[in-house]
């Protein structure tokens, strides 16, 4: 276990090692910040700061997504570009345990990122438009009850785990299928601006079949608080149940690829 953490740590190393990371960090905090100060100068309808707050969690975890996608994609494919991958498994470690190390830190990298978001928004928010308790018919036109923390971060988690299930595991697929870093980022963005579009498309088919597509489901957020926008009659477990098809899928190739593929090369 001791060698697979300092495998894990090293992976981590790697990527905050790297200005670009410090750099979308920068770029994530300073549109959170921006968006605030907007809202502050408007100064209308803005009822407690958790309006603010769960409106900015929810835009900045796109952006969140966005930058896990691009260190996804360069995780495995940037080794390979770099010639750097050699040196990697010619060390004492399975090569599952160097995918599976590589894999964790990003899941830490998203994590990290998130919990920043939430932190920084809150602090900020807090600041501008007053520490308060908040109530839920603040946050939702649904007759609710409960802890407005909650709510809030029933909706980040939500968010996490769509971005494990999809985007984050399909960007390391693709980053162990291609060799260029720049093309791996390149179709992973692609495909994740795309998943909106493709399920606006879909939703216009009347089959059952439509809702098996992993981009059908991926909107967890749509089950939070029994929101009344659900886009099919289907549950939260349904959607589970198929992006946890998916993402075993989408793994096993990753981990299929990447154990049999020629390094030599």
């Amino acid at each position: 276990m001791g060698n697979f953490m300092e495998l894990v740590r090293n992976e981590n190393m790697k990527i905050y090692s790297r200005l670009r990371t410090w750099i979308m960090m920068g770029i994530m905090l300073v549109i959170m910040l921006a968006a605030s100060i907007v809202v502050l100068s408007i100064g209308e309808g803005v009822k407690s700061m958790w309006t603010v707050l769960l409106n900015e969690v929810m835009a900045g975890t796109s952006l969140v997504t966005i930058f896990t996608v691009i260190v996804a994609a360069d995780s495995v494919a940037g080794e390979f570009s770099s010639g750097t991958i050699k040196l990697l498994l010619i060390r004492p470690w399975s090569r599952s345990k160097v995918l599976l190390s590589k894999y964790i830190s990003l899941l830490q990298f998203a994590i990290f990122f998130l919990a920043v978001l939430f932190v920084w928004t809150y602090l900020w928010n807090g600041i501008f438009f007053g520490f308060s308790s908040g109530s839920m018919q603040e946050l939702t036109t649904e007759q609710a009850t409960g802890s407005v923390w909650g709510y809030v971060l029933s909706g980040l988690g939500l968010q996490y785990v769509s971005m494990v299930l999809t985007t984050i595991t399909i960007s390391f697929l693709l980053s162990t299928v291609f060799r260029s870093g720049g093309l791996s980022i390149g179709l992973s963005l692609f495909l994740m601006f795309m998943s909106d579009t493709l399920a606006g498309l879909m939703s216009l088919i009347d089959k059952p079949w439509k809702d098996y597509f992993w981009f059908m489901q991926s909107n967890l957020t749509q089950y939070l608080n029994n929101a009344s926008d659900v886009t099919h009659d289907h549950t939260i477990m349904f959607s589970l149940a198929v992006l946890i098809v998916y993402y075993i899928v989408f793994m096993f190739i990753t981990w299929w690829q990447f154990t049999r593929r020629d390094i030599t090369s």
